[in-house]
């Protein structure tokens, strides 16, 4: 079994497990993956601070997401996953999960 040891397999592992954790964060909240996958829409700072309060899990999830730029704040300040996200969402779950990939 060859490992990939450079630091963007790292980086893809770590989005990967917060992209997963966040779908299912979402879900535990009443949110669907639409929810963050059209950029129109997105996580109002409202929601947010739900997420914060209902998972421990979040914060760190919402970090990394951030600073890997695979989420960002659209026009409206509502959290959303970039084209990037969007396509590593579309690569773990398929078509259904991300359309506007």
């Amino acid at each position: 079994m060859q490992i990939d040891a450079t630091p963007n397999a790292g980086i893809q592992r770590s989005l990967r497990q917060c992209l997963s954790n966040a779908a299912f964060l979402l879900y535990q909240q009443g949110h669907v993956l639409e929810t963050i996958t059209i950029p129109f829409r997105g996580l109002d700072s409202r929601a947010l601070r739900q997420m914060r309060e209902a998972s421990q899990e979040w914060p760190a999830c919402q970090r990394v997401l951030e600073s890997s730029e695979a989420a960002v704040y659209n026009e409206h300040g509502r959290f959303v996953l970039s084209a990037m996200g969007r396509e590593l969402l579309f690569d773990m779950f398929g078509q259904g999960a991300a359309d506007c990939a």
